[in-house]
């Protein structure tokens, strides 16, 4: 692959992280009861939006592991072991982020089920976000048997010549 490509796709997964960085940070402030309430009162009286933050953490370093792996593209090291680990890496993260988003989603039904209000919307855009995980962890599944296979049979040839 061109390193010129790989850089484009490495701006792409840095810009959609700041994005997400951005979306994170900002949305608390324009919450419905958060309108009004101090930086103290939004950050820490609020145990749902701690529980957001720390499962943003595996978001974050999956996205650190498909830059690392894209960076192994760039270098021509994309059949390496380094590159089935960062696959496996992703694959996690993005299975638990998809555990972590269908926890809060049962949080936000009961949630919202205990004080009368609705949930489907926070629940169906948690829907979307679980199922973009697990395609994630598919692909990234799909890739790192393919590549494992790859690394396997490079190895192999190495040792008979």
């Amino acid at each position: 692959m061109k390193r010129s490509v790989t850089i484009v796709l490495q701006a792409v997964v840095v810009l959609l992280g700041i994005g997400v960085l951005i979306a994170l940070l900002w949305e608390p402030h324009v919450e419905g009861r958060n309108v009004h309430a101090t930086l103290f009162e939004m950050y820490f009286n609020d145990p749902f939006l701690a529980y957001v933050y720390l499962g943003s953490l595996l978001f974050f370093v999956g996205l650190y592991k498909a830059f690392k792996m894209l960076g192994y593209a760039g270098t021509q090291r994309v059949f390496s072991q380094a590159a089935v680990n960062a696959l496996r890496t992703i694959n996690y993260c993005a299975l638990m982020t998809a555990c972590a988003i269908v926890v809060a989603d049962v949080y936000l039904m009961f949630a919202a089920r205990s004080s009368g209000e609705d949930a489907a919307g926070a629940v169906a855009l948690g829907i979307v976000a679980g199922f973009g995980s697990i395609v994630v962890a598919a692909a990234a599944t799909l890739f790192a048997r393919v590549l494992q296979s790859a690394v396997a049979i490079q190895s192999e040839n190495e040792l008979t010549v």
